[in-house]
């Protein structure tokens, strides 16, 4: 059995991600700011496959809390999926600036943090790490949300390279347009769907378990020569290069 943390495991992408891994029989750990939604998901799954643990990642003091409750035993598989878009609270510049930076803390610096703070943690050799990114990492088209899912998958190259000599692998799993999550709001549908979907190869919007499949195969043995790579989950809407 292995030791899983999911952080945004919530709800969404992360949700899957926590259910698909308890699903094999690995203890998991899903990180995030809302109590309600962890335990809400703690509750779906056997006694003690899931467990909740609060942490708002974008403050210092409670990525070090969450690490030290986490260190206790070696840890086989980091999963960095919170992130997300924020809203606008203030006016004018300075309204433009602070989105820049929230939007950065939440999608680059919240991962960057609690990696560091659990590298140490992780199995040698043998450990994964997989950031969720985007495609909008890829081909632009996020602003600052963009810029900042181009920076995870650039910083974890050079994570990969420093992982490598330990046995550990690092990748970025990038998806396309995957509806039921709460990206696109309550009803978890983009108010552009049919356009997004036509956009794809396959003529379908993706699922959160599309995601999770391609993180759990990244984290498995036989992806073991596999680090360092940006794979793209989007149905074809951009192709590989």
């Amino acid at each position: 059995m292995r030791r899983v943390v999911v952080t945004g495991g919530g709800t969404g992408i992360g949700r899957a991600i926590a259910e698909r891994f308890a699903g094999q029989g690995d203890e998991v750990f899903v990180v995030g700011r809302r109590k309600d939604r962890l335990e809400q998901v703690s509750a779906t799954t056997p006694e003690g496959a899931i467990r909740p643990l609060v942490a708002d990642l974008s403050n210092e003091e409670a990525v070090l809390r969450a690490a030290e409750e986490l260190s206790d035993k070696p840890l086989d598989v980091l999963v960095n999926n919170a992130g997300g878009l924020v809203a606008r609270e203030k006016d004018g510049l300075a309204g433009t600036f602070d989105v820049h930076r929230r939007v950065i803390e939440r999608n680059l610096l919240t991962a960057m943090t609690f990696t560091e703070a659990l590298w140490e943690h992780l199995t040698r050799p043998g450990g994964r790490v997989v950031n969720i990114g985007s495609i909008a990492g890829q081909r632009g088209g996020g602003g600052g949300y963009a810029a900042a899912k181009a920076g995870l998958s650039v910083w974890g190259f050079d994570l990969a390279a420093k992982g490598g000599p330990d046995g550990i692998t690092v990748n970025t799993v990038s998806p396309g347009y995957v509806q039921d999550t709460e990206f696109f709001g309550e009803n978890g549908r983009s108010a552009r769907h049919d356009g997004l979907v036509a956009q794809t190869l396959l003529g379908r919007a993706g699922t959160p378990a599309d995601v999770a499949a391609t993180v759990a195969f990244l984290a498995s043995d036989d992806a073991a020569w596999i680090t360092g790579q940006v794979i793209g989950v989007n149905g074809g809407a951009l192709l590989g290069r």
